[in-house]
């Protein structure tokens, strides 16, 4: 149900001869409330206030009766939860959560305040999990049937499953939230009848439960007659008055006159379970889940603020929703609060109700502030009406010791649970990272998922973790469950690794559990998962699973260099897999279908990353891997009975080793391509060689005689067998990046005539030659130095013969900087000279032929001898010509360009192909070869 009580809701009971409703008369005060009811909780302070009873019964397992002092205590910080598990089997297990809100949570410290004794009054949690493993019904089937929302009034479940919804049908709401809202959360206590809102809620529940046949739910009857029962012991031991804190649901029952006879009837014969109860952290957003007497509420941020705002509730929220969207650099002033207030409290008069709601705050946060998008609004309604609060427990609360080492290892490591997704960047240099590492490590072995590994961020180096960490309540469980494997977390972790490499059902799960305890350093571990390993290894014939196994294995042995772990035993075990993946690969890849051989392509591509690792640092009496490995690659290529798949990416392996000469490579792909073999079988070996995402496309892109015998085996495929291998190739290409696939559909549009012939020694390309020239190399050297910031005497040599000072090197780095670089490249390849746009006036002191010192815009040298040509005066740089020159001749320009006034004034460096030309007062100069 969505407040007042669900299955597994509690309530409390009134014997014979109780008073009336509200508890008027001789009998207890019955407080029927919503859980999480905000209104629900200030009622209940206002009653306790009024009434003074001597005694508080309030719903909750009477296990955790001893838990309730802590509530008191200055470190407990809700919301919280009280946790009761099986002690045979932790994961079995029931919550209960208080929130600060939440009317059970005011009573308990109410009764602590006042020095009046509190009780909880529900079915034991004895009784409570037993019952559910009688049933077969764990927590998950729990929670799915208290979260059950049938129409309200459809039939006798729906109603108690949410009996809000069919009262605010009755009253002619359609939406049971809004509707509790305007009947009690917008009430305040006045200085009326305190008792008076608990009269109408009794009155409304019973006339709700006298629809039930045969007066409810089987487990229902059972839980109120244990309470009816606690009431009347409370009753004859206190005289002062009783007072009981329960879910609304249930009053009306526990008003009905039973006999103690016939409510002990209902509990004899109840199956029990030793149990263990604590307090546990939780969140916000859990509250929002039905779990223990199944409340559960939709915005639990906003009750929250609801309960603490003394005054003004919409400014306070609306000022709170501004600061969020301030964070989160929207533009949001003081007066879009002051007019989201105006809309809020103008659509509360326009729909009738006492004061703005929720949906009336939100529908002018989308307005005023989000400017109509949902957008920022879905951020608003997660942290705030929602929100991540997390609750604290003090270190005094039971726990089991496992759960007593891990608080203590947070506090040691600095590494506080927290209810939002964070990321964590760890150093595995540093020591306290290291622990946490370890620490998150074993964790995760033990299944208590608090952080999760995600892909580094700016390194790929194995010094380096990042982990998404989001501390759940449902953790306290799994560690609860996880303490029967040991006492701390290195002793649980080195058990429960032990125990799950003997359960290990493959090869693959025995490597990567070595691979986690090298990562959790384990050391006690490590030796028997090393012994399974090697048995395992030694009797599994599948070359397949040695193949999955030996990569994990090999990576583990990366963590030795940073972690400081010792890998000897792993390096012989994984040496000794390795050979035998060499003796049984080849014979394993014969006779493959299509599914089949693409999965042992993964397999060679796997062990030939592996071999590359361990041949660095093979183990002692197992030889050179890595040449052995090769070999096989040599096999693998030359059989014919060996998927194309398989062949040509054992031919790319070897070229990408230098173990395989391109002329050979383009050898073997023009026999695979050639008429004779099928078609499917070609671009199979094509998929091998350039597919797979294995940078086959740049291998393409650079190679064009392999690109030229690909290019002409696809135009001769025959139209009936295109259809065929179509998608094979479509898959392989479809793979490349976007650049890739651009250029090579470019040179693909060029044709052999605009690529050059493969059986040229040159490409024919424009500005590409068969050999390198030098002349251009050395001219761009001087540039290159400057910007690299290098030799600077040798620059200057290179600037000019006719002997330029340094100074004039100082404004060839200052106008060069300015270019980008593209003048250098432009040199390079050939291609006409870049021109560049300086901003800022460069100033140098060059030795002019003058001998007066000039201004100059740019000095560009290339070649032997030419002297620099500078202006007799001083100038202002506007425009700047930087020019790249091609082949022997050589020429240095020193421009002189606008002056102040505009005027076109300037000199230009003569050489072959030189030209002037002048527009807007400017003059550009440039040289071509």
């Amino acid at each position: 149900m969505t407040g007042t009580d669900r299955a597994g809701s509690g309530g409390s009971g009134t014997p014979d001869g109780c008073g009336g409703a509200g508890g008027t008369g001789d009998g207890p005060l019955l407080l029927g409330v919503r859980h999480h009811g905000p209104g629900s909780a200030r009622a209940v302070r206002a009653a306790l206030e009024a009434a003074r009873p001597g005694i508080v019964l309030i719903e909750g397992p009477p296990e955790a009766d001893a838990l309730i002092p802590l509530a008191a205590d200055q470190d407990m910080r809700p919301p919280v939860a009280l946790l009761a598990h099986a002690v045979d089997e932790p994961g079995r297990s029931a919550f209960w959560p208080l929130a600060e809100f939440s009317p059970e949570w005011v009573a308990v410290r109410w009764a602590l305040e006042h020095g009046v004794p509190a009780r909880f009054i529900d079915l034991p949690a004895t009784h409570t999990l037993a019952w559910q493993a009688a049933e077969g019904a764990g927590d998950e089937e729990k929670e799915d049937e208290g979260r059950e929302k049938d129409e309200p009034g459809a039939d006798f479940p729906g109603v108690r499953a949410d009996p809000l919804a069919a009262l605010a049908e009755a009253a002619g709401h359609d939406d049971p939230e809004r509707w509790w809202e305007d009947v009690v959360e917008h009430r305040g206590t006045g200085d009326g009848d305190s008792l008076a809102p608990f009269t109408a809620l009794e009155e409304a529940m019973g006339a709700l439960r006298e629809t039930e046949e045969g007066g409810g739910h089987d487990r229902d009857l059972v839980r109120e007659a244990y309470m009816r029962l606690q009431v009347r012991a409370a009753r004859r031991e206190f005289a002062q008055g009783v007072a009981v804190v329960c879910g609304a649901w249930h009053v009306p029952a526990l008003r009905r006159k039973v006999t103690v006879a016939a409510d002990r009837a209902l509990l004899k014969g109840l199956p029990r379970t030793k149990v263990d109860m604590t307090w546990v952290p939780w969140t916000h957003r859990r509250l929002s889940r039905a779990s223990g007497y199944g409340a559960g509420i939709e915005s639990p941020g906003w009750y929250g603020h609801l309960f603490g705002a003394a005054d003004r509730p919409v400014e306070r929220w609306l000022t709170k929703v501004a600061g969020l969207l301030r964070e989160e650099d929207r533009i949001v002033s003081s007066a879009h609060v002051i007019e989201a207030v105006r809309l809020a409290e103008t659509l509360a008069v326009v729909r009738g109700r006492p004061l703005p709601g929720l949906s009336e705050t939100t529908d002018a946060v989308r307005a005023v502030m989000c400017e109509g998008s949902d957008v920022p609004l879905a951020l608003v309604h997660d942290r705030l009406v929602v929100g991540d609060v997390l609750g604290e427990v003090p270190a005094g609360a039971p726990a089991v010791p496992l759960q007593r080492d891990l608080a203590r290892t947070q506090r040691r490591l600095r590494l506080k649970p927290e209810a939002p997704e964070r990321e964590l960047e760890l150093d595995l240099r540093k020591e306290t990272d290291a622990g946490r590492s370890r620490l998150l490590h074993r964790l995760r072995l033990l299944g208590v998922g608090w952080g999760e590994p995600a892909a580094s961020r700016g390194s790929t180096g194995t010094f380096r973790e990042t982990w998404r960490l989001r501390w759940e309540p449902e953790l306290s469980v799994r560690v609860a469950e996880a303490g029967v494997w040991g006492t701390t977390v290195l002793a649980a972790a080195t058990a429960r690794a032990e125990a799950d490499a003997v359960t290990a059902r493959g090869l693959a799960e025995v490597t990567a559990l070595a691979e986690r305890c090298l990562l959790a350093e384990l050391p006690d571990a490590l030796p028997q998962v090393m012994r399974i390993l090697a048995d395992r290894a030694a009797l599994d014939t599948d070359v397949g699973h040695l193949a999955q196994a030996l990569p994990a294995l090999v990576r583990s042995l990366r963590y030795g260099d940073v972690r400081g772990t010792d890998t000897g035993a792993l390096a012989e075990v994984a040496a000794g897999l390795a050979e035998r993946v060499f003796v049984g690969l080849p014979p394993a890849c014969a006779a493959l279908d299509a599914d089949a051989a693409e999965e042992m392509r993964q397999h060679v591509d796997a062990v030939h990353g592996a071999v590359g690792l361990l041949g660095d640092a093979p183990a002692p009496g197992h030889g050179d891997l890595r040449s052995r490995w090769q070999a096989v690659l040599r096999t693998l290529s030359a059989r014919d009975t060996v998927p194309g798949v398989v062949r040509g990416r054992a031919v790319r392996l070897l070229l990408d080793d230098g173990e395989l000469a391109p002329d050979e490579a383009a050898r073997l792909m023009g026999l695979v391509l050639s008429p004779g073999t099928p078609p499917a079988d070609a671009a199979a070996w094509i998929e091998g060689f350039v597919g797979g995402g294995s940078g086959g496309g740049m291998l393409l892109l650079h190679d064009e005689r392999l690109l030229a015998l690909v290019d002409a085996w696809l135009t001769g495929v025959p139209a009936e067998a295109f259809t065929d291998v179509l998608p094979l190739l479509r898959r392989t290409f479809s793979a490349y990046e976007p650049g890739v696939r651009r250029s090579l559909g470019e040179l693909v549009r060029r044709g052999p005539e605009g690529r050059g012939s493969v059986t040229t020694a040159g490409s024919g390309i424009p500005g590409f030659a068969p050999d390198l020239d030098t002349g251009r190399a050395d001219a761009v050297l001087p540039v290159v130095r400057l910007l690299l910031g290098l030799d600077a005497s040798g620059a200057v040599s290179a600037v000019g013969a006719a002997g330029a000072s340094a100074t004039a090197v100082t404004a060839v780095t200052a106008v060069t900087a300015g270019v980008v670089g593209s003048a250098v490249m432009a040199g390079v390849v050939g291609s006409a000279a870049t021109a560049a746009t300086v901003g800022a006036a460069a100033t140098a002191g060059a030795a002019a032929t003058a001998g007066a010192s000039a201004t100059a815009g740019a000095v560009s040298a290339m070649g032997s001898a030419s002297a620099a040509t500078a202006v007799g005066s001083a100038v202002s740089v506007g425009t700047v010509g930087v020019v790249g020159v091609a082949g022997t001749a050589s020429v240095a320009g020193a421009v002189g360009t606008a002056s102040a006034a505009g005027a076109g004034n300037g000199a230009a460096g003569t050489g072959a192909g030189g030209r002037r030309s002048g527009a807007g007062g400017n003059d550009l100069v440039g040289v071509d070869a």
